[in-house]
This record gives C-alpha cells, sequence and structure tokens, in this order.
C-alpha cells in the first residue's frame, strides 16, 4: 500500500525510529536550574515573555533531578557546593545534558581563589558552555538550540560521557 492508497489516504506520516524519538527528545527538553548568581537572574528573563523559552520547547522547568534531563549551572561553584551538584547530575536520568552558563560556572570567572571551582567541568560533563558575565539571554537560547541541533542530527550515544574521570569520581 502506498501513502495515498484509500485506506490511509495522506494521513500517515513515516519516519525512521531513532528520528522520531530525537525529534520528541528535542522538543521537550525539561530544564533544572542550579542557580547560585547573577546568571539564575538571566535564566529567568528566558523564561519571561520577552525571551520566552517555551518556545522551543524548555519551558517545564523542574526542581527535581529525577524529572529532568537538562542541567542549566548558572553561577559561581564553590568547592563546597562541588559534592552537591554532583550528586544532583548523578541522580539525574539518562539522556541528559549541562549548560554552563555565564563565566563564573565555566571557568571560575573573576574569583581565582582557594574556594572557588574554575570550571564545573572538573566535576560533571559540560555540553555547552555560555559565554558572558552575566550572558544575555539570547545566548543561552542559543545554547539550548545547539544541544537541540545536535538531538536532531544524530542518535543519542549513552557512552558519550562514559571517559570522563572529574574530580570526585571514584
Amino acid at each position: 500500500m502506498g501513502l495515498d492508497s484509500p485506506t490511509f489516504g495522506n494521513e500517515v506520516i513515516t519516519t525512521k525510529l531513532d528520528e522520531a524519538v530525537n525529534w520528541a527528545r528535542e522538543s521537550s527538553l525539561w530544564p533544572m536550574v542550579f542557580g547560585t548568581a547573577c546568571c539564575a537572574i538571566e535564566f529567568m528573563s528566558v523564561a519571561s515573555s520577552k525571551y520566552d523559552i517555551s518556545r522551543f520547547g524548555a519551558e517545564v522547568v523542574r526542581f527535581s533531578p529525577r524529572q529532568s534531563d537538562l542541567m542549566i549551572v548558572a553561577g559561581t561553584i564553590t568547592y563546597k557546593q562541588a559534592p552537591i551538584l554532583k550528586q544532583i547530575y548523578d541522580q539525574m536520568s539518562e539522556p541528559k545534558w549541562v549548560i554552563s552558563m555565564g563565566a563564573c560556572a565555566s571557568s571560575g570567572g573573576f574569583y581565582d581563589n582557594y574556594t572557588t571551582m574554575q570550571g564545573i567541568d572538573e566535576i560533571i560533563p559540560v555540553d555547552v558552555y555560555v559565554a558572558g558575565c552575566p550572558p544575555r539571554p539570547e545566548a543561552l537560547l542559543d545554547a539550548l538550540l545547539s544541544i537541540q541541533q545536535e538531538l536532531r542530527s544524530k542518535a543519542y550515544d549513552p557512552n558519550r560521557h562514559k571517559n570522563f574521570k572529574g574530580l570526585l569520581d571514584v
């Protein structure tokens, strides 16, 4: 039977299962924000009506790691907070992605001291870095679009972070 058959008409769409799953994943990312500083305020503006993160399918902000698949780390992370961040990341179910938002989360920012972590990639794998202090809301939306583009273009690899060894990994 073809797609124009009398049984189905023009109501059937055929695709590959991987493409359908990737489309569903890219269109329904559920972020969890680990906000500790001014970058968290910029995330709040992304959720406002002017920037409207819901246009990109990521409006369901969760505050439980078990219900989210996108972690946005926004702000300064100290070594005392590192085990908490790592535990929250580990509680997220696969597949999961991480955005490091702002100079402090990405590289420690201007806090070059013994208490501030010089980038969250010391403890968890990061998929996209967002530059700025604080970054503009458009930059965070661009990071979200880049994760969606990755989801659209390739099949999910559950072993993509398998070789990552952070400071807290045993």
